[in-house]
């Protein structure tokens, strides 16, 4: 639901899920509730203390369990939390530490995100080649594993990337960001479609283009009818009164 534009349905989807793997009582239902719950909703609203108390308890759980899969998939996610809060090197040693034991379970899943998620950390420290290395990897992934949900934030951050990096290849970011919006457009990820939105905004408005900044993100705000508490939506607020004042 949050994908879709959704965010409150999303939190309400997330309350009731819990709830319900709690009274199932199976420990792999709670574990697979919790990760969910944290990576689909808590994490993109920006809830971020729930985020984190939800997979300190899929850990534990894992750990009391011997449930390998499920600690390393919560510590991966407990990474992606520090890079969204400005503890870009601890999350670093987090995702570092983790990859080895991610790779012995086997699993492909989420490795796009994770990989996103440690570009921006490393892009926030101005590491910006070891930035373009994880973004790289992580669209290669998307493409062998079609794991398509999170393409438009792969390409959005790529767009980043280039925006932020000391040699701010405009252009570069641009046709990024370009893909990111026709992505989430196909895919009808209205969520995704904001985060893209905000990014081209923001590139515009540093290149003076603050009508075309403005008469992009305002129909893509406009659509959305709840979730105005969220922390994208609360930033789109905020871009735009500084692109009409």
């Amino acid at each position: 639901m949050w994908l879709l534009g959704y965010p409150e349905a999303a939190l309400a989807d997330a309350d009731q899920a819990l709830k319900d793997a709690r009274e199932i009582g199976q420990a792999a239902t709670l574990m697979h509730a919790l990760n969910h719950t944290t990576m689909f909703v808590h994490i993109p609203c920006g809830s971020y203390r729930a985020a984190k108390a939800a997979l300190q308890e899929v850990i534990a759980l894992a750990d009391e369990k011997g449930a390998l899969f499920w600690n390393v998939v919560g510590t991966m996610n407990e990474a992606c939390v520090l890079s969204l809060t400005g503890k870009a090197q601890d999350a670093i040693q987090m995702f570092t530490s983790g990859i080895g034991a991610y790779r012995s379970t086997g699993a492909t899943i989420w490795r796009p995100l994770h990989l996103s998620h440690l570009a921006r950390a490393y892009a926030e420290l101005g590491q910006f080649d070891d930035a373009w290395s994880c973004i790289c990897e992580a669209m290669t992934t998307l493409k062998t594993t079609k794991e398509k949900w999170l393409e438009a934030e792969a390409y959005r951050m790529a767009g980043e990337i280039a925006r932020l990096a000391p040699e701010h290849d405009a252009a570069k970011a641009e046709a990024y960001f370009e893909r990111a919006l026709a992505v989430a457009r196909a895919q009808q990820a209205k969520s995704w479609e904001l985060r893209a939105a905000m990014s081209m905004a923001r590139l515009w408005r540093d290149q003076g283009k603050r009508d075309e900044a403005r008469d992009l993100l305002a129909p893509v705000y406009g659509w959305f009818t709840e979730g105005f508490d969220t922390l994208d939506l609360k930033e789109a607020k905020a871009l735009l009164e500084q692109l009409t004042s």
